[in-house]
C-alpha cells in the first residue's frame, strides 16, 4: 500500500502530521447545489469543521450521486474533474471550481481494502467528483490542499452493505484520512419549497429528522438500519440513495468515538442539513 501517512506524498503544503490518532469520520447533508454559493450558517459550520481537521492527509467520500452495480468503483485520476450534475441553476454555479488533486495510490489501497473485506471493487480512472462531493468540500476545505477520492455507492444496497464499506476503510482513519458520507437525512425533492430557503420546517420532516437524531444520540446504529419503520420514512426518502451514505460514516466508527454536531437545521422546509462528525 502507498504510504498516506507521509504528507509529502499527498499534500503540496507538506504540513505536519495530523495531531490525532485517528482522523474523524464525517456525515454531511449536502442539500441543494445552491449552498455552494452561500455564506450563511451552514457553510460557516462546515468551515469550522474543516479547520478542526486541517491536517487531513486525504478525503475519501461516498456520495448519494454515484451508484454502481456489481463492483464498487473508486476514482483514481491524478486530477479528477468536477461534475455539474444538476440542471436549471444560475450560471455562476457552473463556473465554480474546486481544484482538488486525486490520489491514485490511495485509490489502489482502497480497492485492496474492499477486496480484502469481500467487496468487489475496481479503480475508475476517468470519472470526476459529483456535487455531493465538491459542494460541501469547497466550504469545509476551501484550499483544496487534501487530495480527494470518491467511492461509489453500491446500487440498491441495504444499510448493512454500505456500513461494510465504512468498516473496510476504517483503517484509513489511522493514516490521517477523513472518511465522508455525503447525502441528506431528509430528502424528498417533490416536497421541497424552493421559493423560500428559510420556510418553516414541515412537521413530517422534522419528526423523521428527530428520530434519526435520537438514534444517533443513543448510538443505536443497528436501530438506524431499520429506518424504513421510522415515522414518515417513506415521505422523508422516496428513494434511499441520500440516506445510505450515513451508514458509510457509521460503519467507520470506533468505540472511542464521540458524536459531534457539525450543523443542525433545515433548508427549504424539508431538506435536513444535519451533519455530524465521529471523532475521538
Amino acid at each position: 500500500m502507498s504510504d498516506v501517512s507521509n504528507p509529502s506524498g499527498l499534500l503540496q503544503s507538506g504540513g505536519p502530521a495530523a495531531p490525532w490518532r485517528h482522523a474523524p469520520a464525517l456525515f454531511v447533508s449536502h442539500g441543494s447545489p445552491m449552498v455552494a454559493l452561500d455564506a450563511d450558517a451552514y457553510p460557516r459550520a462546515l468551515r469550522t469543521f474543516g479547520a478542526s481537521a486541517s491536517q487531513a492527509q486525504a478525503l475519501v467520500v461516498v456520495s448519494a450521486h454515484w451508484e454502481t452495480e456489481g463492483e464498487v468503483a473508486v476514482t483514481s485520476s491524478e486530477a479528477p474533474p468536477l461534475i455539474y450534475d444538476f440542471y436549471g441553476f444560475p450560471a455562476p454555479l457552473y463556473q465554480l471550481r474546486y481544484p482538488a488533486r486525486g490520489a491514485p495510490g490511495l485509490a489502489v489501497d482502497i480497492v485492496a481494502l474492499l477486496r480484502d473485506a469481500g467487496i468487489p471493487a475496481r479503480t475508475e480512472p476517468t470519472r470526476g467528483l459529483d456535487h455531493g462531493v465538491w459542494v460541501p468540500l469547497r466550504h469545509a476545505f476551501p484550499d483544496a490542499s487534501a487530495p480527494v477520492v470518491q467511492v461509489s455507492l453500491p446500487a440498491d444496497a441495504e444499510p448493512s452493505e454500505v456500513a461494510r464499506l465504512g468498516e473496510a476503510l476504517r483503517p484509513l482513519r489511522a493514516r490521517g484520512v477523513v472518511l465522508v458520507g455525503s447525502g441528506g437525512l431528509v430528502h424528498n425533492l417533490r416536497r421541497v419549497n424552493f421559493r423560500a430557503k428559510e420556510a418553516p420546517v414541515e412537521p413530517w420532516a422534522g419528526e423523521f429528522d428527530g428520530w434519526v437524531a435520537s438514534r444517533l444520540a443513543a448510538r443505536d446504529f443497528g436501530g438506524l438500519q431499520g429506518w424504513r419503520g421510522a415515522p414518515n420514512a417513506a415521505l422523508a426518502h422516496p428513494s434511499a440513495e441520500h440516506f445510505l451514505p450515513l451508514f458509510f460514516t457509521l460503519g467507520a466508527s470506533l468505540p472511542e468515538d464521540g458524536i459531534t454536531s457539525v450543523f443542525e437545521g433545515f433548508h427549504h422546509a424539508t431538506l435536513s442539513m444535519r451533519s455530524f462528525a465521529l471523532r475521538e
